[in-house]
């Protein structure tokens, strides 16, 4: 069981999702602004949000939410609407699900985007990159001895491409190991969560040293 807090201003989307993820088995708070949703945060953990909201819209939700925590953030968004997806990945979101909206799928995505919260892999003390410490039991890593907040997504991400320095993973591996699903060879999502990974643990985003371009082939993690 968990606890979900859907932003959906649609009246019949919002209860349909209420109703579904209900007999999943979740603990749905579904409200319609983001102003209302940005009032219960405190007891959720996990957030599903419709990027087209009245008032405040859901990439300013996305980006209040991510400045505060590391809250998963799962997106609602049209299909076939390739702005609204790099936008609110960049704003940072961990995923996304595409209008209109199956509730098997979202239920699925839910499940995944949690589990990524809690994955780690037991190892014998921290590793240590640089100036870059990873704490895989504790799952918490740090930069000059000061910690690194990460979001989920990108925690799993960092741990995922730091167990194998050197080795190349393309970004359809990456999808398939960090999201725990295909995208049909759409590689925005781990491109966005590359940068926001990097604007975190980099001195210099643009010429990065812990997660390192392949151009053609994917990413690895240095320093080597």
């Amino acid at each position: 069981m968990s606890r979900v807090l859907l932003i959906e201003d649609d009246h019949a989307v919002r209860d349909g999702l209420r109703l579904a993820l209900t007999r999943q088995g979740h603990v749905v708070d579904a409200v319609e602004t983001g102003e209302e949703g940005l009032e219960r945060l405190a007891s959720s953990e996990v957030l599903v949000l419709d990027l087209m909201l009245p008032g405040i819209d859901g990439f300013e939700v996305c980006r209040r939410v991510r400045a505060a925590g590391d809250l998963p953030i799962i997106m609602l968004t049209a299909r076939d609407d390739d702005m609204d997806v790099v936008a609110g990945l960049e704003a940072g979101a961990d995923d996304y699900v595409v209008k209109p909206v199956r509730p098997r799928v979202l239920e699925a995505r839910i499940r995944a985007v949690l589990r990524r919260g809690a994955a780690g892999e037991a190892r014998s003390g921290p590793e240590r990159h640089g100036a870059l410490t990873i704490d895989r039991v504790g799952l918490v890593v740090s930069k000059d001895g000061s910690p690194v907040a990460l979001a989920p997504t990108e925690l799993r991400l960092l741990l995922e491409l730091s167990g194998t320095p050197g080795r190349v993973l393309s970004r359809q591996q990456l999808l398939e190991s960090v999201w725990e699903h295909g995208y049909l060879g759409d590689s925005r999502i781990v491109d966005a969560c590359v940068q926001r990974l990097r604007s975190k643990i980099e001195d210099d985003s643009a010429a990065p040293v812990y997660v390192q371009t392949l151009r053609g082939f994917g990413y690895r993690f240095g320093p080597l």
